[in-house]
């Protein structure tokens, strides 16, 4: 890419979000986050109604998609199997278990690795039926290391509508 007068213009460098060296069609789980583009809120709302304000979500269309589409890939995607998620005005987290190395190859390459293919599957169908994409390109994900780890994220992610207004991605 060039300037008008010439000058190579330097492209910012993306930031690496994958565990270097990890393989990620590995058997274990996956605390995985992804964002709508500019975090806008299309997903879900907190309602926060009755006496006790107990808070809970409201799926708007594009969350009931999103929800729709996170039961098709349990129920397609082999290998794989998404134990918890909750679904957030602009983001959802997924605990997802990768068992037998997802039924995939076990070449290194990343695009066989299974959390990638997995999220840029659900991704690609909730695009489609919304007929536009409404996440950023990227995800976060963790690797849950052990069962005091699991437990805490699952935790987390059972309660993260309750704490919505202490939630980073608030704004």
């Amino acid at each position: 890419m060039t300037s008008r007068k010439g000058d190579v213009m330097k492209l910012p460098e993306r930031k690496q979000v994958r565990l270097k060296d990890f393989d990620y069609s590995t058997n274990g789980k996956y605390f995985i986050t992804i964002c709508t583009q500019d975090k806008k809120k299309v997903l879900s709302e907190i309602a926060w109604d009755g006496i006790h304000d107990v808070p809970h979500i409201v799926l708007l269309p594009c969350g009931e998609i999103v929800d729709k589409y996170i039961h098709v890939m349990n129920e397609r995607f082999e290998g794989a199997t998404v134990e918890k998620y909750i679904i957030m005005p602009n983001h959802i987290h997924l605990i997802i278990e990768v068992e037998n190395g997802g039924g995939m190859s076990q070449a290194p390459s990343p695009t066989n690795a299974v959390i990638p293919k997995f999220v840029s599957l659900l991704k690609r169908y909730c695009s489609r039926e919304l007929g536009g994409n409404i996440f950023q390109r990227s995800y976060h994900d963790h690797i849950i290391r052990d069962e005091q780890d699991y437990l805490k994220i699952w935790t987390y992610v059972d309660s993260n509508h309750q704490k919505w207004e202490d939630d980073v991605f608030f704004l």
